[in-house]
């Protein structure tokens, strides 16, 4: 079943060509619950099989994700806090889990839109602490677009390189999410540092 679904996914990402790439990882980015690794691995398999631009596969991938991401931060900055708590209850976010959101981009700064982007559950909505706080705008895009980018090109390689093999997938996907949150837990531990170091 599992094998159908894959297919059928290949096969949908391959009619809709990039465009479809692009739709389905700009919803992917807003509030909806879509795993990135059902659009990019397959999309991954496409360039190795020739049938799409391996280079024009990652940017629009890349170009989804930030787009999906501004959505985000225009809503949080336009509408405020009460607006996400009322209607995103439809879309899983609780006040609970923006108060973890707010609290993890309080702690770690403008940094955490790039870590937050590759940490799976909080990839999506990290957007969201830093519309409300109204952080700068280029520098909210360019951290995005590197976190995603990262993320992108993993799953992208991952499809690249294994190609159609579930086992393999699963089994790489794994260890390349936990060699990118050790990365992540690095970039925090040092950024930490350095800043307390500046302000001694």
């Amino acid at each position: 079943m599992i094998h159908d679904i894959a297919d059928a996914i290949v096969s949908y990402i391959g009619d809709m060509g990039y465009w479809g790439i692009f739709i389905l990882m700009f919803i992917e980015s807003t509030f909806f619950p879509f795993p990135s690794e059902i659009v990019m691995i397959p999309a991954g398999y496409l360039a190795f099989e020739g049938k799409m631009n391996l280079y024009i596969v990652i940017f629009v991938g890349i170009l989804g994700s930030v787009l999906g991401a501004l959505l985000n931060y225009y809503l949080a900055m336009t509408f405020g806090r009460g607006f996400i708590l009322r209607y995103g209850k439809y879309f899983f976010i609780k006040e609970k889990t923006l108060d973890k959101l707010e609290h993890f981009f309080k702690k770690h700064g403008e940094i955490s839109t790039f870590t937050g982007r590759l940490i799976p559950g909080i990839r999506q909505l990290i957007s969201l602490p830093a519309g409300l706080a109204r952080m700068n705008i280029i520098k909210f895009s360019f951290f995005t677009a590197i976190g995603a980018g990262i993320w992108v090109i993993v799953l992208v390689g991952l499809g690249y390189l294994v190609g159609s093999n579930e086992a393999l997938i699963t089994e790489y996907l794994k260890s390349a999410t936990l060699i990118v949150l050790s990365c992540v837990i690095a970039m925090i531990v040092f950024y930490i540092v350095r800043h307390k170091g500046r302000n001694k």
